[in-house]
């Protein structure tokens, strides 16, 4: 079939202020299409975040999008689930450390509580959660890896620096060139699964 409905959906708000995530989600969405912030549709202020799960996060940001503006929503939820640690951060990922969200502390903490510990297996995962006159569908990305030792590498953001894919050749996602990320990353495997829903509507 022809792409006819991701063709017509060419205006779509993001649930994300992270200019980060907005970069990395943009460099995976079709070409042409329009992409606005929260921010840009004149919200202000952090969006409904209270849910104990990666999905209902994202549920309750796409939920309070389409309400509000009435233009196709996408929000993730990101979250970075450390074995050794029974899951956490998990859906605290942003906020280990803290309300102030800083990334280095972050990973300093989650670091610092790693230590000594012989299970350092991990697994990063973003669900999507996509908001229209149809309803909300949820879709998932997710990648295993291993928590280093120590920070390495000068680009993503997050706990990139300390996060090595099992299926890449040892460098952290903050080693990476950013292409060399979005190719592997949770968010855009998350992006990829929403567009191939889109596909088949």
């Amino acid at each position: 079939r022809p792409n006819s409905y991701r063709e017509s959906v060419n205006k779509i708000i993001l649930a994300t202020q992270n200019a980060h995530k907005l970069e990395e989600l943009r460099s995976v969405l079709p070409k042409g299409w329009e992409v606005q912030t929260a921010f840009d549709a004149g919200i202000r202020g952090e969006l409904p975040e209270t849910g104990s799960t990666l999905e209902e996060n994202a549920f309750q940001k796409a939920m309070y999008l389409w309400n509000h503006c009435g233009i196709p929503s996408l929000a993730d939820d990101s979250g970075l689930q450390v074995a050794g640690l029974s899951g956490a951060p998990g859906v605290h990922s942003a906020m280990y450390a803290g309300p102030e969200r800083s990334d280095q502390a972050n990973r300093s903490l989650l670091l610092a509580n790693l230590v000594g510990a012989a299970d350092r297996a991990a697994t990063f995962r973003t669900v999507l959660a996509w908001a229209t006159l149809e309803g909300i569908q949820l879709y998932e990305g997710v990648v295993h890896g291993q928590i280093t030792h120590d920070e390495r590498g000068e680009y993503g953001f997050g706990y990139d620096r300390i996060f090595v894919p099992n299926e890449g050749d040892g460098r952290t996602f903050a080693e990476m060139l950013p292409e060399e990320k979005v190719a592997m990353s949770h968010r855009s495997r998350a992006v990829r699964a929403w567009l191939t829903g889109l596909e088949r509507s």
